[in-house]
């Protein structure tokens, strides 16, 4: 599988723009390319994907971690490009109008043979669990869940193997003790804390980068 951030606080290639926001394309084998997220900024997350030789129309379906502006922003724009996608979003998220299919995530949902949404979590937000030969890959928007509900949720589909996205204020820094993969990204607060902890873990975020398991 691979994970290619296209918009994030900090820009990992220079000719990419930083803003403040999340999105990644997940890319998983026999599986359709997936848009996590969608940044704040439509004109930003358009930018960086031509940038990134990344095709907006290439792009099968999107998935909305919760409603905050910096994960749905470039959402509209995206759309006028690609109406074409099936788009998940939590349940608690109003239906975009400009889709050509919308489902409403409440409980954990299969959305192919190895990508799962571990459904919206203490009624504010839903991550991504890809499945590999290694375990799960969690991809999460902010985390503003618990992160033990979080990590609970994803291990329904199998050992956590590691975890990218935003993680906020999180601090109870022993939950990531088993994780083999940590990318902190966006809104992470503790991301030296965390680095300092589990260097050999740690993958340096922000746009541009491009994470291959």
């Amino acid at each position: 599988m691979k994970i290619t951030i296209i918009y994030d606080n900090t820009a990992y290639r220079e000719s990419l723009q930083s803003d403040w926001g999340f999105s990644c394309l997940v890319e998983v084998e026999n599986t359709p390319r997936i848009l996590f997220d969608t940044g704040g900024n439509g004109r930003i997350l358009l930018s960086n994907m031509e940038k990134l030789n990344i095709n907006p129309k290439s792009i099968n379906e999107v998935f909305i971690s919760h409603a905050h502006l910096d994960h749905t922003g470039g959402l509209s724009d995206f759309l006028q490009v690609n109406p074409e996608v099936k788009v998940y979003v939590p349940i608690s998220y109003p239906k975009p109008s400009k889709a050509k299919e919308v489902i409403s995530v409440k409980q954990s949902l299969q959305l192919h043979e190895n990508v799962f949404s571990t459904g919206e979590i203490d009624h504010i937000e839903q991550s991504m669990a890809i499945k590999i030969d290694k375990g799960i890959v969690l991809v999460v928007g902010c985390s503003h869940p618990k992160m033990a509900h979080i990590l609970k949720a994803a291990s329904q589909f199998g050992k956590v193997y590691g975890i990218v996205g935003g993680l906020h204020g999180f601090n109870e820094f022993e939950l990531f003790k088993d994780l083999k993969l940590i990318c902190p990204t966006h809104c992470t607060q503790h991301k030296a804390k965390i680095r300092f902890l589990y260097p050999e873990k740690y993958i340096e975020d922000g746009a541009g980068r491009v994470i291959e398991i």
